[in-house]
């Protein structure tokens, strides 16, 4: 299913909050003024701009009139929960829909997984999202919006501790995730550390180029699924315009320059990439990197969902422990990733908003 990209809301790459910085400068006022809206923001709080009660209401009617009334472009309309999850359905003043999951982890912190895109186009064969089609990318307003939401305060909940780009949409597709970037890492706005924010990528390669030039200490994680290219491409169809062999090149770069581990997500489906060839393909993918012990592979368990290939399977637990003891094995680094969140169609793959 397509949709028309929408061009009801204003799509350039520089953020609002770096617009209204430049305003304030041009008609003359202090630079405490746009820390004291930086700081409604921070904290969470503010739903508009007329909540910022530091400023002096002139100075909010003015805003409000040139950047709309509302701090955050977003709008919560449902919210699913399990036992560890928590999903977020947010409505863009566009009418664009996108889903944001909180886990909530029993040592006591909590991560988010943030959408990029309403939709997503490159039609991975296994994903939810790639059933819907690219309705369109978010603004970097947008996306940090789903971390700085005041309806996380409002249930008490704090920052996360760690944020990754592996809700709906390819991160890398969207040139506006680099200005979410900096809004979310820069200690002028929301501070998180770089190491602590996660960008998923099944492998476009220009912008992941650009990502490990200007953001180095984000942590990666790249989507093999297959180690034969032919296989692959059919999982996942960008790789017949970025073949993973390129993706991984980036990667030997990024590690030999900041020595920082990198992961490799390997989406487990029963009888389709779970051999014995495939484990033996893919351990010498890794081997053959530069810095192989910081290559580490996760292996996920196929969740079954809507819209994704019916033939696709979820394998047992005991295959999915198997393949990772099957790469230990060969001398690679693999962890199973912990799953939370198949309940409500929160897990990886399973968001689509209910486009479908």
């Amino acid at each position: 299913m397509q949709h028309r990209t929408s061009t009801a809301v204003d799509l350039t790459a520089r953020s609002r909050w770096m617009r209204i910085r430049d305003h304030l400068t041009a008609t003359g006022n202090p630079d405490f003024r746009f820390r004291q809206v930086i700081s409604a923001w921070q904290g969470s709080t503010a739903e508009t701009f007329a909540d910022v009660r530091a400023l002096p209401s002139n100075l909010r009617s003015e805003l409000a009139e040139r950047f709309g009334p509302r701090l955050h472009p977003l709008t919560a309309v449902e919210v699913q929960r399990d036992d560890h999850v928590e999903k977020v359905l947010f409505a863009a003043e566009s009418g664009a829909r996108i889903e944001t999951v909180v886990s909530h982890y029993r040592a006591g912190w909590d991560s988010m997984c943030v959408s990029s895109q309403a939709g997503c186009g490159l039609g991975c064969t296994f994903c939810a999202t790639g059933a819907v089609g690219l309705v369109r990318n978010l603004t970097a307003d947008e996306i940090t919006a789903q971390v700085m939401h005041p309806r996380w305060t409002r249930e008490g909940l704090p920052r996360p501790a760690s944020v990754a780009f592996m809700g709906m949409g390819e991160a890398l597709a969207n040139p506006h995730v680099f200005d979410a970037l900096t809004l979310l890492t820069d200690p002028g706005y929301a501070g998180l550390s770089a190491r602590r924010v996660t960008v998923s990528t099944v492998g476009f390669a220009p912008n992941l180029d650009r990502l490990v030039a200007e953001h180095p200490q984000v942590t990666l994680t790249l989507s093999v699924h297959s180690p034969f290219p032919g296989q692959r491409a059919e999982l996942i169809p960008l790789e017949r315009r970025y073949p993973l062999a390129d993706n991984l090149a980036i990667l030997d770069r990024h590690v030999r320059t900041t020595r920082r581990k990198v992961f490799l997500a390997y989406l487990l489906i029963a009888g389709v990439n779970d051999g014995e060839a495939h484990l033996d393909a893919l351990a010498d993918l890794v081997r053959q990197r530069s810095r192989p012990e910081l290559f580490h592979v996760s292996v996920i368990r196929y969740n079954e969902a809507a819209g994704a290939d019916p033939a696709y399977r979820a394998p047992s637990t005991r295959l999915v422990e198997g393949f990772v003891r099957g790469l230990v094995a060969r001398g690679v680094h693999a962890t199973r990733r912990r799953q939370l969140g198949t309940t409500i169609d929160a897990a990886c793959g399973q968001l689509h908003a209910r486009y479908l």
